[in-house]
């Protein structure tokens, strides 16, 4: 019997040292599991943390890329980043938690490369949407349209009232600044290349025209007709019946510029824009700039249709 005893005793024993290895063996995967768990949750909020906008956030501060190019954006005397592209954006990031916007000026052929290479967050200029720019860069949903003007010496001694009357006159030369979407504007109206000089800025292009140098100069409506009227001086004149181009592109669409792979910012940037556009502050963002109601994007317009062209 004692013998029996002792058997079933060490049985037991056996039994429970198995038991209790077994269930620490259990405890030990469980936590392995609820590590793993949380190797990922903390993967995924790395993920959040290291994107551009949880970047911008921590940083309290937005680098936007500008043209200095009014009413778009532009720097007011006091060195104020203004215009409308810029009222758009400031509104946006400030919705966004990112209360900071430091201007960063650029020639307006270097926007996109400037937020190809993270100069800039984000470049804000009223650029227009085209599916060459679509291809170098991403951009937001449209924001405003906008139409083309002229501006010729005063007098318009060569009677200029479109581009097919510069296409049509090969003496006539017009001066561009770079970069602009004008370039291929003219040229797809059939102005020739040596027809065309480009210029860094809308001032350059004025001085090319009151010089004699050029004949006249074309860039957006709004822009040349407000930089003559600020310019204070009486050698050029803004070509009041202008003919627009009946091209592919005009009126042109302007939006704001992201990196490619900064998806995150941009489609959080749309979804703020288009409750903006939908709730009407959009046109408030604008008007002081000088825009109105018809420079409004049309509601059924995406940048996807405007970079297939």
């Amino acid at each position: 019997m004692k013998k029996l005893l002792s058997i079933f005793a060490l049985v037991l024993t056996v039994f429970l040292i198995t038991a209790c290895g077994s269930s620490s063996e259990t405890d030990g995967d469980t936590s392995g599991d609820n590590g793993n768990s949380g190797e990922q949750s903390s993967d995924e909020g790395s993920g959040e943390a290291s994107g551009k906008l949880a970047e911008l956030r921590e940083a309290g501060v937005v680098k936007i890329g500008f043209a200095n190019e009014k009413p778009y954006a532009y720097q007011d005397e006091n060195g104020e980043l203004k215009g409308e592209a810029v009222a758009i954006a400031k509104a946006v990031f400030k919705e966004l938690g990112v209360e900071k916007v430091d201007g960063q000026l650029a020639d307006f052929s270097q926007l996109i490369a400037g937020v190809q290479a993270g100069k800039f967050d984000v470049a804000t200029a009223g650029m227009a949407i085209t599916p060459k720019r679509c291809k170098q860069a991403d951009f937001g949903e449209p924001e405003i349209q906008y139409g083309e003007g002229l501006i010729v010496q005063e007098g318009n001694p060569l009677d200029l009232h479109s581009y097919q009357d510069i296409a049509d006159n090969p003496d006539v030369t017009v001066s561009v600044m770079s970069g602009a979407t004008e370039i291929g504007f003219l040229k797809e109206m059939g102005v020739s290349e040596d027809q065309i000089s480009e210029a860094p800025d809308i001032p350059a292009t004025f001085a090319a025209v009151q010089s004699g140098r050029a004949d006249a100069t074309t860039g957006t409506e709004m822009t040349i007709k407000m930089a003559l009227e600020s310019s204070d001086q009486d050698a050029l004149e803004f070509v009041e019946d202008f003919e627009q181009p009946d091209i592919d592109g005009v009126p042109s669409y302007g939006a704001a510029v992201f990196h490619q792979d900064n998806d995150d910012l941009r489609e959080a940037y749309n979804k703020v824009l288009q409750q903006k556009k939908e709730d009407g502050e959009i046109l408030d963002l604008i008007t002081p700039s000088g825009f109105s109601e018809r420079n409004l994007v049309p509601n059924d317009l995406t940048t996807e249709e405007l970079c297939q062209g």
